[in-house]
């Protein structure tokens, strides 16, 4: 039997891919995190499906109940918040896994950034703008970041930045980011979006940690920061653009 990581997308329930839907629809175990998802989303569970919340169980618990269900026969969901490739504690439970010979499998998903974006009308590579979004996390009470890899370092870019796993340092963030972008830069917040507690907070780094904090937002958000969230008289895309299109060959019928 064999344990399917899915990425769960932003939450909503007709935003999971075919094959999420399908091998949802098969497994007779599901193991979610109950903070990110909505409800709905365990509606493509068969009926009698044993349905495991894991918003407080730690990474052991997890694998336990991975493997019980393993060694039972039975297939397993583990859905998974937004795309199972960026923080999703996918490596450390896919190698515990093959420590104990669970074959495992992944579905990718929606990736809550890229619903956010969908949702504000917003694309995030404009040409001349920004070419570059930079996925990454705040630091504070959490694992290290690698060497290199400072918030300043990136944003020294002018990339699109995303930051997940930050709306509490908001405030911090915002001041800190203020001296490479400048206070007026446009910010979106995206929290629990294409949900029924859906919210979406437009500002800039001057005002966006006064509106993060009225809102109460302490979970489930991203914050994406850069220029290319309000560019205005860009200059067109090459890949669709005349200008660098070669002539067409002229033929002749005879």
């Amino acid at each position: 039997m064999t344990v399917h990581f899915i990425g769960a997308g932003p939450g909503a329930h007709d935003l999971l891919t075919l094959r999420a839907a399908r091998i949802l629809s098969e497994s007779p175990v599901c193991l979610y995190a109950g903070t990110y998802l909505d409800d709905e989303v365990l509606g493509h569970c068969p009926e009698g499906a044993e349905l495991i919340d894991t918003q407080h169980l730690n990474l052991d618990e997890i694998t336990a109940h991975l493997v019980r269900a393993h060694e039972q026969g039975k297939d397993v969901a583990r859905l998974c918040s937004g795309d199972p490739s960026v923080y999703s504690a996918v490596a450390e439970q896919c190698r515990r896994l093959d420590e104990a010979g669970v074959p495992w499998d992944v579905t990718p998903g929606v990736p809550a950034y890229a619903a956010t974006a969908a949702l504000v009308g917003r694309e995030l590579t404009v040409p001349e703008v920004a070419q570059s979004v930079v996925l990454t996390r705040a630091q504070r009470d959490s694992t290290k970041m690698p060497p290199g890899e400072s918030l300043a370092a990136f944003a020294e870019t002018g990339a699109t930045l995303v930051l997940h796993l930050a709306i509490r340092h908001t405030r911090r963030l915002a001041e800190e980011l203020s001296g490479h972008y400048g206070a007026d830069c446009p910010v979106v917040v995206g929290s629990q979006v294409t949900q029924p507690e859906e919210l979406v907070l437009r500002g800039t780094l001057a005002d966006i940690a006064d509106q993060v904090e009225a809102a109460g937002l302490r979970q489930a958000a991203v914050i994406i920061v850069g220029w290319a969230l309000e560019a205005e008289g860009f200059v067109e895309s090459h890949l669709y653009s005349s200008r660098c299109r070669p002539e067409a060959p002229v033929t002749s019928a005879g």
